[in-house]
């Protein structure tokens, strides 16, 4: 491990350049047309979190004022400050200052400006009203609806999509390779898992995982995360499925109530062992989309509240007489 362990990954490795972001192409190539134009109007950026919203917002930052950027942007997580005394106070009289380098305005970041209370939008709304020569506005957030309509139509609104597997996974092993992190391609898979599309969820993983020393595989990362180990939980839907049940669900038993693993983990895990090529279970490709209702069934119950260690011998059962019925 490096000296640099201390440093978050994530901020240590976020692009400064638009160029350098992650996918998110089609907001890349609108957002510099708007730049060469020496122009730029008030900014949505909204979509799932860890999809490079702030990042573009401090590369447009860098890209306006350079190394000056710090003291021509204000940037605030409005989820911590909500209420209209912060837009009052530090916006307003940010607004009505100029720029500390030759740029036409200063720069105002609200991330989560979802959160934002409807008093303290409708403040906002007058002041990107009365300081329009002066200042921009970038707003972050994950669900557009949390902005009132008034906000909507003074900005122009760019959806940032989740990353593609393929993006997600060659950053890690780019982080990994700079850091000196020897990392497994199933560790890799469980991150991608753990993620789904969340880059900034999926780097601080890797680094939580790396911190435990030596290689980083699958079990580091589980165990980084504090979540059941995925060997583990293999070894038991092997056994309920097609070797002694009862032994499987009292040891299924041990780990939800005296571990406290996760039934929803659990789920996850019985539902890559379905799916996968190289699982011990070998159910044959014409069972697997019944398998896989099943699976989206009981992950739907679980989430609808039901009891966990139901539903996973529920479905360890199932799973068990759709092969047995195979054969």
């Amino acid at each position: 491990m490096s000296s640099s362990e201390e440093v978050l990954w994530v901020e240590k490795y976020r692009p400064s350049r638009i160029d350098d972001i992650i996918d998110q192409d089609h907001v890349k190539t609108r957002i510099k047309e708007l730049l060469a134009l020496s122009d730029l109007p008030h900014l949505i950026f909204f979509g799932p979190p860890g999809t490079g919203k702030t990042t573009m917002a401090l590369a447009i930052a860098h890209e306006l004022y350079g190394d000056s950027w710090r003291e021509n942007v204000l940037e605030l997580n409005a989820s911590d400050e909500r209420g209209i005394a912060m837009i009052r106070e530090k916006v307003k009289e940010f607004a009505k200052m100029l720029p500390t380098v030759k740029a036409p305005f200063k720069l105002v970041i609200l991330d989560e400006a979802d959160n934002m209370t409807p008093d303290a939008q409708q403040a906002l709304r007058r002041i990107m009203e009365m300081y329009t020569t002066s200042v921009r506005f970038i707003l972050l957030a994950n669900y557009l609806s949390g902005i009132i309509e008034p906000i909507q139509s003074r900005c122009s609104l760019f959806r940032f999509s989740p990353l593609p597997k393929d993006a997600v996974i060659n950053r890690l092993r780019e982080i990994a390779s700079k850091e000196g992190v020897k990392i497994g391609e199933d560790a890799l898979e469980a991150i991608w898992e753990i993620s789904q599309g969340d880059m900034r969820k999926a780097i601080n993983t890797l680094q939580a995982a790396a911190s435990l020393g030596g290689v980083v595989d699958e079990e580091a990362v589980y165990r980084a995360l504090g979540k059941v180990s995925p060997l583990r939980v293999r070894a038991l839907i092997t056994e309920a499925i097609i070797g002694d049940f009862s032994k499987a669900v009292r040891e299924v038993m041990s780990l939800i109530s005296d571990e406290g693993a996760d039934p929803l983990d659990i789920v996850r895990i019985i539902h890559r062992e379905v799916t996968s090529s190289t699982s011990q279970l070998k159910i044959p490709e014409e069972l697997k989309p019944k398998a896989v209702y099943m699976v989206a069934e009981h992950h739907y119950r679980l989430l609808r509240g039901s009891s966990g260690e139901l539903q996973i011998y529920g479905l360890l059962a199932k799973l068990r007489r759709l092969l047995r019925e195979s054969h």
